[in-house]
């Protein structure tokens, strides 16, 4: 079976309620060769559409709270501006010039929140979005600097 066709089995059967819901990896691609990350989130339905003259899998994802894949406690009320928009990501790309703003670094780079979200940051507005790479956002956590 290809990849797709393992996700809509997984998904059917969560929707048949025979099994839970396969927690999924995402990633944003912001432009050629550079992906995000946008969390983790549970295969919960799929679907096939026509597009193009041709068939398509759609899928149902809901947003799980659980960092390393596990599946978690569901986030029921997720406030829609928690998640950064693409167009912020890219300018703030294009501003940081692609490194973390504290080392220099080029790879394994992170959209930090400079005002955490947790705090009351906004992810809508570039200016509280920085590039850090996976040390320096991880040794920051929700800290404000």
């Amino acid at each position: 079976m290809t990849q797709n066709s393992l996700f809509v089995e997984a998904a059917r059967k969560f929707a048949e309620g025979k099994a839970r819901g396969e927690p999924v990896r995402v990633y944003e691609k912001i432009k050629a060769g550079i992906w995000a990350y946008v969390g983790v989130f549970k295969l919960v339905d799929a679907w096939e559409e026509p597009s193009g003259g041709r068939k398509v899998f759609k899928f149902k994802l809901r947003l799980v709270d659980a960092p390393d894949l596990r599946v978690g406690r569901e986030v029921e009320d997720l406030v829609t501006n928690r998640v950064i928009p693409t167009a912020v990501k890219l300018e703030v790309w294009k501003r940081d010039k692609g490194r973390c703003v504290k080392c220099g670094r080029k790879d394994n780079l992170h959209f930090d929140h400079i005002l955490p979200y947790s705090k009351g940051g906004s992810s809508i507005v570039a200016k509280n979005i920085q590039l850090l790479c996976a040390r320096h956002n991880l040794t920051k956590h929700d800290k404000i600097e």
